[in-house]
């Protein structure tokens, strides 16, 4: 089995889509559990929610039983259209946003009239209001990876990299033209981006590490407090 089918068999196991529909399939899957949920978490896509589950797993917390929903809704700009389709939710409903800092303003227009009369509380994103369908929007600077790459530090982060197999093909980028000079927290950036599979493979892999570590960024940390069903 190649690498790519071995990863794609890898995130299959652990519930995660992958290659072509991915994000439909993601959404969709998620979208059967809304109607009993207690919280729901919306995030950009599906690295982002095997982040947010591999977070409470390594909290000891099961999300499935506490009724909170992750739902990946493929992209910033779909996340208003995402509420609006799947129409009113019980006003007892906690929802909760997750998005890169580039995102932050897309995220909270698109949501903007999907659902009012949510309270405000929590920490709106930089440079938006409170005021919205969701009730806390939570930010990573400037992305996911950015976050556990601070948080873990290069080495640590390399370590894995090494542990999953993947240092080779670090190293060949670190040797590129375009990248040999860049800073190695840029180029890790990089190389962990690039690809839908590697980013929710790392995203759990590096998240596993970091709550093990205590040393979960914080937008990580502060989204499972706050998805807490009452």
């Amino acid at each position: 089995m190649s690498d790519r089918r071995a990863v794609a068999a890898e995130l299959a196991a652990a519930g995660y889509e992958s290659g072509p529909g991915a994000a439909v399939l993601a959404t969709a899957r998620a979208s059967t559990r809304i109607g009993a949920a207690t919280v729901v978490l919306l995030v950009e896509g599906i690295s982002d929610q095997a982040a947010v589950e591999a977070a409470a797993l390594g909290r000891g917390r099961d999300l499935r039983a506490e009724r909170v929903v992750v739902v990946p809704v493929g992209g910033a700009h779909a996340a208003g259209r995402f509420l609006r389709a799947v129409g009113p939710l019980d006003p007892g409903t906690l929802v909760l946003g997750l998005c890169d800092a580039p995102e932050a303003d897309v995220f909270r227009r698109g949501l903007d009239g999907a659902r009012t009369g949510a309270p405000a509380h929590g920490t709106p994103a930089p440079g938006t209001s409170s005021e919205g369908p969701v009730d806390a929007l939570f930010v990573c600077t400037p992305d996911l990876e950015g976050e556990l790459i601070r948080a873990l530090g290069p080495a640590l982060v390399e370590a894995c990299l090494a542990e999953q197999g993947d240092l080779a093909a670090f190293r060949s980028l670190q040797g590129q033209p375009a990248w040999r000079d860049r800073p190695v927290d840029a180029q890790l950036r990089r190389f962990l981006g690039s690809g839908a599979r590697r980013k929710t493979r790392y995203a759990r892999v590096l998240v596993a590490a970091a709550t093990r570590d205590a040393r979960l960024p914080a937008p990580l940390d502060r989204i499972l407090d706050a998805a807490r069903p009452a």
